[in-house]
């Protein structure tokens, strides 16, 4: 379940995330903007070496970054020299050819490119304070935005003129001077010209080639070939080449590597960083297949790159194009191979260093590694700074780098690399070392120690050896540090998914229960799920993982450690959140656990034992916990705050008949009061007494509104003789500008649910109905919308429902009162009467309110049959692609039966609209018709309903398969899919692939449903208190499985057996269950294990498993199998085998139990009595350092590499062999200076040069050493070590030039 593709970047922060994605990804890398250096000075062989500092694209003039930072861009903040004319001096055989008013040009072009700098400057400053004013509000900043447009707009105009001018000047004119031969051109000294078509600016703008590729190509590596010129020059011209390669990508596979190479290498053996840089990145960029890399690795790059890594800080822009060049490797097709042990080791040096600034990067590079060649890691020695990485807790991004190590955990192959679980047991090192427990590493660790848990290989791994981490995790409750016993106990909630109750806050700060209110009489906030039929919903996957995990901290001592905190914390907040996860954790195990764990667990035995000690002190503290434990289990029992909110409909007798009982109106004591009682509440209100609405008690009004009121006497004595009702519809008139004008907080929302409710209660009575029609609300109302009807020809300078207005104040709320109106008949009418249906037709039209359409489509209400029904239809058919996913949307409530469950007629009119929408010309709003109508298959007679629809789904192809395969579920679904051959098609595509791919899709839904713990949707901000969660697609869901949704009906299942699909399944699992070393088969069985699961959890499916006899076979792979996946896939086929009646009969003859609903139906989620035979990993022999990589031919060539003919090189090995250790390090430092002062020539001798590498691949050495070491070299060995020439070239300076000048003329002959 843990693969490659997400490992390395699915928990990683946002920093670690960009770090990665520019530099694990060359396709990222590719966009960005070129490599140039500060312009340096002149000189025959130097180069320019100034730092640089980076920053994106269009932004050079903004202060840059701390030097050596890592930065994706390698671009220079300094303006460079107005053109590459003006950076070199001419030969004096050229100046009499030159016209005396050459530098007036060049002077124009100066000049031009101060103001374009200054130019864009301003665009700069113009568009950051842009930026800023859209982050303020729009109303005040409108005419200050007006101005800075106004200025972006004329600067973006004046940049452009100027360039346009100073490419008019640059433009090449007639010839004036006799063009020089290419022969005179290499022989020139270093002040010579560089040739016409190289001679551009370092920081103009790539032009495109008028000629072909290939010889825009040639000109560029001709360019290239000349020496002596400033750092700007070649850097320039390599970002030519890369824009190039970037423009045609298949250029790369033409390159003449004997010309580029030489190129390659002259580049990335010069002093100047810059050009070094620009070097590897022209390479990185080069790089096509694995053929190209052989080549690059032919011309030394090997000795080049281990030199830039160990080069210090002020390098960090050539380290990081390095690093960048090494990490190209990894995105070809088998490149990690070509990657050599030295460079990894020199990797490793770098990721040890802790002050490292590419430390990070360097760390998630070897994670990288470690997943695509374990081997390679462990032989260079990169695993110890992974692990110790990941145990200090300094390493951001550790959940990716966790995600590593599960990946080869998994299986045994890679398991090997690996000890028996050490490497994720020094996560828990903050908790048990008290000392150093700090409260950062501490949260870092135990976010990847919850990444390690929610995986299957994580848990498995952890629980070796009697659970002994988890076990050392919960004995760390017993330390007496707070940050540590905070830290668990947050992870343990994380862990078991525990979302907090909505009262959990006020009794954390100390508050009894018993104030919250009446919590039995308070409404549950449950979320909208769809009604269940005869299944579990899809979090039952989730469940059975979490009954697991919550089974394993019970076995490893959770409540002992939990009720020890509760007796000897000091800090009373701690001890509140430990007594309320005590009461979490005795609901979830009464849910989720069978009975045979969860009966024992309950008493507390502990707990009352020392409750009863009535001579011990410590008696008044176990009492207070038990009163405490006893007050949170019985309010969350009352509150309904339900964990595992997704097994609360399983089993039940009818969820049809829960949803009638729901509905069903409950008397209100309030409803008959007395008079003298009545008029006290109105005092109470403060409404008579003040006509201030702040000071009014707003509880109270929604008291008597909700209760009195609905009484047509009380009604109209409030009317009559009181001005109660008056004062308040008078603050609710829009023109008031009283309720109008209340921001729109969460606390305000108050003020809506009265108005909602007042609305409802006046019109259940004659005498409120007239009083309402009366009033000059609705009239307002009606006013205020007309003033957005194009049609009203009303309008207002400042709109009562502007697009601000709405967003920013309560104007909102007004639309959940029209909703409430249009629930009732009366109201319709009323709505009618002012016509204010009317004006809704219109807006729905109007394409430039589609915030308002919205607002009006959320807020109606559609269980009448008349006008919102017909306006709805309209929005679905007519509005634009936005709307009409939102109407769609507005559906999901009304074809789900939440009004009235009962009666199937009052969503079939939904049902309908939605089968229209199936016909939609965006792909879109089909698959969210697709998506409610499988959620409304949940209800059998719904179902029904829609296969009498007969729904074409032929032209949505897999966006449509989900909703056929629900039809399956019913015996009229069966024969009209029959009908249209589509089974007979379907069972042949599953049982010949789709199984297999089927396999892929649940295990990376079920990833993410274990990584991540989705928020509780909170509509505290909702203007009406109905309003559907857009956000429906829930990353649990499950997609259905056509062998499941075939073994529902009778029909199916006789197709099944005929078939005979089922026995192929079964003994593809008795064959090859238990196979280990092939994933092609591996991936067979799981998708074997899969169907069969399917198939058994359905009643008529379970004999199959009896006649067959799989189900041992399955328990065996749980049990015993080698890799943990494979392990994890048949526990979650048992929990699916275990949901039949006659599965769990058969579950528990090989000692697996499940919980039960009251009913006596199973849950699904099954565990093994006996915990230790699931998790029975042994450790595994580790693979050792030497076995892995000391081959006799290495062992050879190592140990020839530490002697030599020369005694003093034979000295200068064992010294250099001795400096890893600490003991003798500085001693043998000390020795080697001595030896270089007195200026031997071995430190020139690239034989020796050679063997200090073998030395320092073969052994482990800290990057200051390594550096220490490369420095005593003469930097002219590199040199002849890349060229492979000979030692005694070194005397022949002048030969040597005029050599390696003829080597470079054979660029002639491209």
């Amino acid at each position: 379940m843990v693969g490659p593709p997400s490992i390395l970047s699915s928990a990683a922060t946002p920093t670690q995330k960009s770090i990665y994605s520019t530099n694990s990804r060359t396709s990222s890398d590719r966009d960005r903007d070129g490599l140039q250096p500060s312009a340096g000075g002149n000189g025959p062989r130097t180069l320019g070496s100034s730092a640089v500092s980076f920053a994106p694209r269009g932004s050079s003039l903004n202060p840059s970054p701390a030097p050596g930072s890592f930065s994706s861009n390698l671009r220079s903040q300094l303006p460079s020299r107005a053109g590459s004319n003006m950076d070199m001096n001419y030969s004096a055989v050229n100046l009499d050819r030159l016209d005396e008013d050459d530098t007036l040009p060049d002077r124009t072009i100066s000049a031009l490119r101060e103001s374009l700098n200054r130019e864009m400057k301003i665009k700069e400053g113009s568009e950051n304070m842009l930026e800023a004013l859209n982050a303020k509000k729009a109303k005040n900043t409108k005419e200050q935005r007006l101005k800075v447009e106004a200025e972006l707009n004329s600067s973006n105009q004046k940049i452009k003129d100027l360039r346009n001018q100073i490419s008019e000047l640059q433009r090449p004119k007639m010839p004036i001077t006799p063009t020089k031969s290419r022969m005179d051109t290499s022989f020139q000294s270093n002040g010579l010209r560089s040739p016409p078509s190289a001679a551009k600016s370092a920081t103009s703008d790539f032009e495109e080639p008028t000629e072909s590729p290939t010889y825009a190509l040639a000109e560029i590596l001709q360019a290239l070939e000349v020496e002596g010129l400033t750092a700007d020059y070649y850097v320039g011209h390599a970002n030519h080449l890369v824009e190039l390669f970037k423009k045609y990508p298949t250029l790369k596979y033409d390159l003449v590597w004997s010309i580029f190479g030489l190129r390659m290498q002259v580049m990335l053996l010069s002093e100047s960083r810059e050009v070094v840089a620009a070097g590897y990145r022209m390479t990185r960029y080069a790089i096509s297949d694995i053929n190209s890399i052989q080549k690059i690795r032919t011309l030394n790059t090997d000795y080049l790159v281990v030199l830039s890594l160990i080069k210090k800080s002020n390098a960090d822009v050539e380290r990081e194009q390095a690093l960048k060049f090494v990490r190209a490797f990894l995105d070809v097709k088998d490149g990690v191979r070509e990657v050599s042990r030295a460079v990894v080791r020199t990797i490793a040096a770098v990721a040890e260093h802790m002050e490292d600034r590419l430390r990070s990067i360097c760390i998630e590079t070897l994670g990288e590694i470690m997943v695509r060649s374990p081997s390679l890691l462990l032989a260079s020695g990169g695993l110890r700074p992974l692990a110790d990485s990941l145990g200090e807790g300094t390493y951001e991004a550790s959940e990716s780098l966790t995600a590593a190590f599960l990946f080869l955990l998994d299986a045994p192959q890679r398991r090997k690399y690996l000890r028996s679980g050490y490497e994720l047991e020094v996560l828990f090192t903050p908790f048990t070392d008290s000392l150093f427990a700090e409260e950062a590493i501490l949260k870092q660790n135990s976010r990847s120690i919850a990444y390690a848990m929610k995986s299957w290989p994580g848990l498995m791994t952890l629980s070796m050896y009697n659970f002994r981490a988890v076990r050392s995790l919960i004995s760390s409750l017993m330390l007496p540090n707070p940050k540590i016993r905070e830290t668990i106990i947050d992870l343990l909630y994380l862990l078991l998914r525990i979302k907090s109750p909505f009262w959990a806050t006020s009794f954390l700060a100390g508050r009894r229960l018993t104030t919250y209110g009446r919590v039995a009489n308070l409404k549950t906030a449950t979320p909208k799920t769809a009604a269940v039929d005869e299944d579990a919903s899809d979090k039952t996957f989730v469940d059975h993982y979490t009954a697991l995990l919550l089974a394993v901290l019970i076995s490893s001592d959770l409540l002992p450690g939990l009720l020890q905190v509760t007796r000897d914390a000091d800090n009373m907040m701690l001890k509140r959140k430990t007594t309320l996860l005590i009461g979490e954790v005795l609901k979830l195990a009464s849910k989720l656990l069978p009975s045979t764990w969860s009966s024992d667990l309950q008493l507390l035995p502990e707990l009352f034992t020392a409750a009863s000690h009535f001579g011990d002190q410590e008696r008044f503290d176990a009492t207070g916990t038990v009163y405490q434990i006893s007050s949170v289990s019985r309010t969350l029992y009352r509150s309904g705050t339900n964990t595992a909110g997704s097994l609360a409909n399983v089993g039940n007798i009818s969820s049809d008949n829960l949803a009638c009982l729901e509905d069903t109106p409950k008397s209100n004591p309030n409803l008959t009061l007395d008079e003298t009682t009545f008029r006290q509440m109105l005092v109470e209100t403060q409404v008579l007494s003040s006509t201030n609405p702040i000071k009014w008690k707003w509880e109270i009004i929604l008291k008597i509104i909700e209760g009195p009121l609905l009484n047509g006497k009380r009604l109209d004595e409030a009317i009559k003789a009181s001005k109660f009702i008056k004062r308040i519809m008078s603050f609710y008139r829009p023109f008031k500008y009283k309720f109008a004008e209340v921001r729109n907080t969460r606390i305000n929302q108050k003020y809506v649910k009265v108005g909602c409710a007042l609305v409802q209660t006046l019109l259940q009575t004659i005498e409120g109905v007239k009083y309402l029609s009366d009033n000059k609300l609705l009239r307002q109302i009606a006013e205020c919308l007309a003033q957005c009807d194009p049609t009203s020809g009303l309008t207002a300078q400042s709109p009562m429902f502007s697009k601000e207005r709405l967003q920013e104040t309560l104007c909102s709320g007004y639309f959940a009162m029209l909703g409430t109106m249009s629930a009732d008949v009366k109201g319709l009418q009323m709505l009618d009467r002012w016509r204010i249906i009317n004006m809704m037709y219109h807006i729905v039209d109007l394409k430039q309110r589609p915030d308002l359409i919205k607002m009006l489509l959320s807020n109606f209400d559609y269980s009448l049959l008349g006008h919102p029904r017909i306006l709805l239809s309209k929005a679905l058919t007519a509005g634009s692609k936005e709307i009409r996913i939102h109407a769609t949307n507005v559906l999901r409530r009304y074809s789900r039966g939440s009004r009235a469950a009962s009666e199937s007629v009052d969503a079939k009119w939904a049902i309908q609209l939605l089968v229209t929408q199936l016909y939609d010309p965006e792909v879109e709003v089909c698959a969210t018709a697709i998506k409610i109508l499988e959620e409304a298959c949940n209800r059998r007679h719904y179902l029904e309903y829609i296969v009498e629809c007969r729904p074409a789904l032929d032209h949505l192809g897999e966006i449509g398969a989900p909703l056929l395969l629900r039809f399956l579920s019913t015996s009229i679904g069966y024969h009209y899919l029959d009908g249209l051959d589509y089974i007979s098609n379907e069972m042949d595509d599953w049982f010949l692939g789709r199984n297999d791919a089927y396999v892929g899709v649940i295990e990376a839904s079920l990833a993410r449903a274990f990584v991540e713990m989705p928020e509780e949707p909170s509509r505290r901000m909702s203007v009406d208190e109905e309003t559907f969660d857009m956000d429906v697609d829930n990353d649990a869901h499950v997609p259905p499985h056509f062998y499941r949704e075939l073994a529902r009906t009778k029909e199916g299942c006789k197709l099944l057996s005929d078939k005979g699909h089922f026995e192929e399944f079964a003994t593809s699992i008795r064959d090859y269950g238990m196979l280990s070393d092939d994933a092609e088969l591996i991936l067979k069985v799981k998708g074997c294990l899969w169907a069969v699961g399917n198939v058994g959890s359905m009643e008529l499916g379970a004999p199959f498993l009896e006649e067959s006899d799989v189900v041992e076979n399955i328990v065996k792979i749980a049990e015993e199998h080698e890799v943990m996946s494979m392990r994890g896939t048949a526990f979650f086929v048992l929990g699916l085998i275990s949901r039949s009646v006659h599965g769990l009969e058969i579950m528990s003859e090989f000692g697996w139990d499940s919980n039960t609903t009251t009913m006596g139906a199973s849950l699904g989620l099954c565990i093994p009595q006996d915990l230790k035979k699931f998790f029975s990993y042994e450790a595994w022999k580790h693979e050792k350092v030497m076995d892995v990589f000391m081959t006799d031919e290495y062992r050879a060539i190592v140990m020839a590499a530490k002697k030599d003919d020369d005694p003093v090189n034979n000295r200068i090995l064992e010294l250099i062999g001795d400096l890893g250790n600490t003991v003798l390090q500085k001693r043998c430092m000390t020795e080697l200076m001595h030896i270089k002062t007195k200026k031997v020539p071995n430190f020139s001798q690239p034989a020796l040069f050679k063997k200090v590498m073998a030395l320092l691949e073969s052994h482990h050495f800290r990057l200051t050493v390594r550096r220490f070491v490369i420095e005593l070299f003469d930097r002219s060995v590199l040199r002849q070590i890349v060229f492979e020439e000979d030692s005694e070239d070194e005397n022949m300076d002048s030969d040597g030039s005029e050599g390696r000048t003829e080597r470079q003329r054979s660029l002639s002959e491209l």
